[in-house]
């Protein structure tokens, strides 16, 4: 056996033939491409380990990317690979026994506060804030319930809280065949996700209050309990029809601390060919009412496909009802929408009616049948 002496590597390889890599055998399979530079090197004029360890090792990497970068390390008397001198990630899980276990959801939460306060007090010295923790509780039968809670905006140790009592609050008091057959022994939290914390700035006058916490709990439990898809809030969103403007989405998808300007109609600036005009209507039903429209000889009034009506409308009835004359009307406004799609494909002509009782309608005219889209106030 023979033994190199420290620092003694680069001279004792130096002689070695260039063939020597293609023994080498580094187990991982994007190293294991420096076999196949041997000949490549030989090409070269690069006899020995010695003379592949005297060129630059940054034009090696340029010319050879990782493999040839490897090499060079190994001709040189190095690891294949350079030591990482980063500081491992801090484990900032944090977790408590209960002993004896508790059977009530008051006791949990009572040492849940603790623990997120544990929590956020290292996040807190580092800097960090979380926006997603993983709840694990244990019972002392090994039973366990594990449940990733996320927050758009940062969590906080009251928030932490408060899902843990809901978790473990919905898992002691589920069905019988779910829930556990003894107490809570152990409750783990895990920041699962953690960004760097930037603080608030709160207004002048006063920013967050109380009623602002409590109804952001509010919202997380009913999520909590019913699903992130329970609680939604509005967007206007730039479309065509008056029930196509307004939507609502998950408000867990949104953070609700955060100026939102889609909360506002002046959020949309693209134009719309096709959008009926301002003012909105008030009403809109959520299934629209079919609806017959004639002309002054009775007959359906229709929509060429050159966006030409028939006849002037003369008259209403909405839902077999009583016949309404039309006093004044305005339209078409066509919307020819996702002709890509051969299912989502639609083609629709609306236009604006006042009737003879001084109300006023949006009525729309697709496959050739009229229905009422919305009601002006």
């Amino acid at each position: 056996m023979l033994v190199v002496a420290p620092g003694k590597s680069p001279a004792f390889l130096g002689p070695q033939p260039i063939e020597v890599l293609a023994h080498t055998d580094l187990r991982t399979g994007r190293d294991r491409d420096i076999a196949g530079l041997t000949e490549v090197f030989v090409r070269l004029g690069l006899r020995t380990l010695g003379d592949l360890a005297a060129l630059p090792a940054p034009d090696v990497l340029a010319r050879f990317g990782h493999p040839g970068a490897v090499a060079h390390r190994l001709a040189a008397g190095l690891d294949h690979r350079p030591p990482d001198t980063r500081d491992p990630p801090p484990d900032l899980e944090v977790r408590t026994e209960l002993d004896p276990p508790a059977e009530r959801v008051d006791l949990v939460a009572f040492v849940a506060k603790a623990l997120a306060d544990e929590l956020f007090d290292q996040l807190g010295a580092r800097g960090l804030s979380c926006t997603r923790v993983v709840v694990a509780a244990e019972t002392e039968y090994g039973e366990r319930s594990e449940r990733a809670w996320r927050h758009e905006g940062v969590l906080t140790a009251g928030s932490v809280t408060d899902r843990v009592r809901w978790q473990v609050e919905g898992w002691l008091h589920a069905a019988p065949h779910l829930r556990p057959s003894g107490g809570v022994s152990s409750v783990r939290l895990v920041p699962d996700e953690v960004v760097a914390a930037h603080g608030r700035q709160l207004g002048f006058w006063g920013g967050e209050t109380e009623a602002d916490q409590r109804a952001a709990r509010a919202l997380a439990r009913v999520q909590g309990l019913l699903g992130p898809d329970a609680v939604t809030v509005p967007e206007w969103r730039g479309r065509r029809g008056p029930g196509e403007q307004l939507v609502l989405v998950p408000a867990a998808a949104v953070d609700l601390t955060a100026p939102r300007p889609a909360t506002r109609p002046s959020w949309i600036t693209a134009p719309w060919p096709g959008r009926v005009p301002a003012p909105a209507p008030a009403v809109i039903p959520p299934d629209p009412p079919a609806a017959e429209v004639v002309d002054a000889a009775g007959h359906p009034v229709t929509v060429s496909g050159r966006l030409l009506v028939s006849a002037e409308p003369a008259r209403l009835a909405v839902a077999g009802g009583a016949w309404r004359a039309i006093t004044a009307w305005a339209g078409p406004w066509p919307a020819d929408e996702r002709w890509w799609d051969a299912h989502a494909h639609r083609r629709r002509a609306r236009f604006q009616v006042v009737l003879d009782d001084g109300t006023a309608h949006l009525v729309t005219l697709e496959g050739g049948r009229w229905h009422v889209e919305a009601t002006y106030d």
